[in-house]
């Protein structure tokens, strides 16, 4: 049998960009791909008359919600007309429509567990997956901004396979401050003295010591700025809380807090149903898996004006937070700029292994971490500890909040 087709015809086939399948892929007009509409194209046309185009899931928004269900989703793409199902986790959702051949709505159905879950299309024409489409969070507290870890951000792809295998979001704005929070999943490392190539360690960071996290944490992106402080406290005990030359009027309310006692940092904990971050996620946090002296994996102090304001360069001031290089999750200022307050109290290191320590269970001394702009790099080492009266106020302290899941 043979099939005529007068020129309007072909023309008008090709016009309409009447889908194909050709070699494997959904296709239109230019078939073959070397620019031109012709009888080249129209054999391919002929020859797959009939195959289906299938279904593709290109976007789902929002991409997360409540394990209860009840999320309404928009999924986006093509050849989605004519749906007969969508499932979540296997879990068919309700209220499944096809707004048009690029647009589905749909409502989430509940979720026994927490985490990814693969979103599955089905139409007249086949099935699509998009693996980890959705994601069920539990998170309460805050409000997601990333469910999972950007790779720009997160370079090590180890962790971020870790991050998303606890089933929580990845960057969350915590309601009661507006702190940015980053997710931090359990993990082992060795925990004491990285010397530089300029500096050794302190006895006190001594010996290395095996430490195990069980548990995910999450932890500012930022030091605690005087804006977020004010907000919830009322005032600014800062003493860097005026314009410079350096640090503009505009920029100032983004200076971390300083000048306040580990004791005065209690009440702004009990206002957020925040905490500080032990002293061993503090350290855990900072190295990202780096085990130098510095969180850029390196040992050379002269890179350390990358990462932090340090004597050398803060002009004798604080500076806003997240102007310098972030460690390789994501976390700014963990270097210099304001000495960070942890929840221990000061001791000495043991020599076997620790599962989640939390430090002397009592002494005269908090811990603090970091160093400050006001000293020099050897200060400012992952492993470099620091410890005074928790009473005690200085421009150079301030802290970072922490959260348990």
């Amino acid at each position: 049998m043979s099939i005529r087709m007068n020129r309007a015809a072909v023309a008008a086939l090709m016009a309409s960009g009447l889908a194909a399948t050709a070699m494997g892929q959904c296709i239109q007009g230019d078939v073959n791909g070397d620019g031109i509409v012709n009888g080249i194209d129209l054999s391919y046309v002929l020859t797959n008359w009939g195959q289906i185009c299938p279904a593709v899931i290109e976007s789902i928004s929002p991409s997360f919600g409540l394990p209860a269900g009840g999320t309404t989703i928009t999924i986006t793409g093509s050849q989605l007309g004519g749906v007969q199902s969508v499932t979540i986790g296997g879990v068919p959702a309700t209220n499944v429509v096809s707004v048009n051949s690029t647009t589905i709505t749909a409502v989430t159905p509940p979720s026994k567990s927490i985490g990814p879950k693969d979103v599955v299309v089905t139409t007249t024409a086949g099935s699509a997956t998009l693996t980890d489409g959705f994601f069920y969070t539990q998170i309460e507290w805050g409000t997601v901004l990333e469910v999972l870890p950007d790779p720009e951000v997160v370079t090590d792809p180890e962790w971020r396979e870790r991050i998303i295998a606890t089933g929580l979001p990845w960057r969350v704005q915590d309601n009661g401050s507006g702190i940015e929070m980053l997710l931090f999943p359990s993990g082992t490392f060795m925990m004491g003295c990285s010397a530089s190539s300029q500096y050794g360690c302190n006895s006190d960071e001594n010996p290395v010591h095996e430490v195990m996290l069980t548990q995910a944490f999450y932890l500012g992106r930022y030091e605690v700025t005087q804006a977020q402080w004010t907000a919830v406290m009322g005032s600014n005990p800062s003493f860097f809380k005026s314009a410079s030359a350096e640090v503009p009027a505009s920029q100032v309310p983004s200076r971390p807090v300083d000048t306040v006692s580990w004791n005065m940092i209690q009440g702004f904990e009990t206002a957020t149903g925040l905490r500080l971050p032990t002293e061993a996620e503090w350290e855990y946090a900072c190295r990202a898996g780096a085990t130098t002296a510095f969180n850029n994996g390196s040992d050379d102090d002269t890179t350390l004006a990358t990462l932090a304001w340090l004597n050398a360069n803060s002009a004798n001031q604080t500076h806003p937070v997240g102007q310098k290089q972030a460690n390789n999750l994501g976390l700014h200022d963990m270097h210099g700029n304001v000495w960070e307050w942890v929840e221990d109290w000061y001791g000495s290191y043991e020599a076997s292994p620790a599962v989640d320590p939390s430090g002397p269970i009592s002494g005269t001394d908090r811990a603090l971490r970091g160093g400050s702009w006001f000293i020099n790099s050897y200060f400012c080492r992952t492993s470099s500890r620091y410890d005074i009266d928790p009473l005690d106020v200085f421009s150079i302290n301030g802290f970072r909040a922490a959260r348990t899941p």
